[in-house]
């Protein structure tokens, strides 16, 4: 299932979606997405592809702490894949008492019933069957349904024609055998901050290995004094290799920064991957390093021998915390 969810990826694009109950849903200035895990995935690669757009991201329970008179001209964006997301459920629920505008998006269960008792505007997912992670083309689709935004769902829509996601696959392939062994440490630019922690999160939840990941210029003042590896500490180190995801887009500073970085990494024994984002808009190349994470991901899962798609820690641990 989840091969042919990488390999399919491009027909999340044609997904058109519609709002229900969706009359007393107006335009706000401003957005604020709550989701947990693989269900703010999408919001956050809006932020990448767009960072003009007044979207701010919150993962925990409640509502962010917004000063008095924030909510004036902004509205909230509950999305939770499942609709059963309990810190999701928690600051939908905070949102409707305090009458601050709201919204879910969701393929079903508690916050969809929530968002239908309240007569409140949703958005109903398609259930594809599919892991929240695998889902963003969907998600992110509905997101810019309810924040409006026409422009950017018509260019998102134009990708389903051309998009190849296998044309990524020999790449993700080869590059999970060169991590085997290893724990990856994936740095990127602060602009492609979201495409850093999703490759990390793919290795995480589907390759079921440790990960990490950190940005320019914020870990050359701090993340890589760790690495400056000495006889007492190459014990502690030998376990780590590193991707840098280079987008020519990304200022000269930090191209520079990433540059010397690998060098300084390779002198110490590291090994490095470049990652060169590749496309023709900034979307594609989104979406791009999106896929290639994906299928890298699936192989290191491959390689060993453990099952790509399901979570089951995270449900042991739902049921102990429930």
């Amino acid at each position: 299932m989840i091969y042919d969810a990488i390999k399919n990826f491009q027909e999340q694009f044609r997904y058109e979606p519609e709002i229900e109950n969706g009359d007393s849903w107006k335009r706000k200035k401003t957005y604020v997405v709550i989701g947990m895990g693989g269900s703010h995935l999408a919001a956050d690669i809006l932020k990448c592809w767009k960072p003009e757009l007044s979207l701010f991201v919150h993962h925990d329970y409640d509502l962010p702490p917004f000063p008095d008179g924030f909510w004036k001209d902004a509205a909230l964006i509950a999305s939770s894949y499942s609709g059963n997301t309990e810190e999701t459920l928690s600051a939908f629920e905070e949102a409707g008492t305090k009458n601050i505008a709201r919204s879910a998006v969701s393929i079903g269960g508690m916050l969809l019933a929530s968002a239908k008792e309240a007569n409140t505007p949703y958005v109903r997912l398609p259930d594809a069957g599919i892991q929240p992670r695998l889902a963003t083309g969907f998600m992110a689709k509905a997101i810019l349904a309810l924040m409006g935004e026409k422009g950017a769902l018509r260019e998102m829509s134009d990708l389903a024609g051309f998009f190849s996601p296998e044309s990524f696959e020999e790449e993700g392939r080869a590059l999970a055998k060169r991590i085997k062994g290893f724990v990856p440490v994936v740095y990127a630019s602060e602009q492609n901050a979201a495409l850093a922690e999703n490759w990390k999160i793919k290795f995480n939840e589907t390759g079921k290995i440790p990960s990490f990941w950190n940005t320019f210029s914020e870990l050359n003042h701090n993340e890589m004094t760790g690495f400056d590896v000495k006889d007492a500490t190459r014990s502690l180190s030998d376990q780590f290799m590193f991707l840098f995801l280079k987008d020519e887009s990304d200022s000269p500073k930090i191209q520079k920064r990433m540059a010397i970085t690998a060098e300084l990494y390779r002198a110490r024994g590291f090994m490095v991957e470049e990652v060169v984002l590749s496309g023709k808009t900034a979307l594609e190349k989104i979406f791009g390093a999106f896929i290639l994470g994906d299928w890298t991901a699936y192989y290191t899962a491959k390689g060993y021998g453990v099952e790509p798609e399901e979570v089951p820690m995270v449900e042991e641990f739902k049921k102990m915390i429930a």
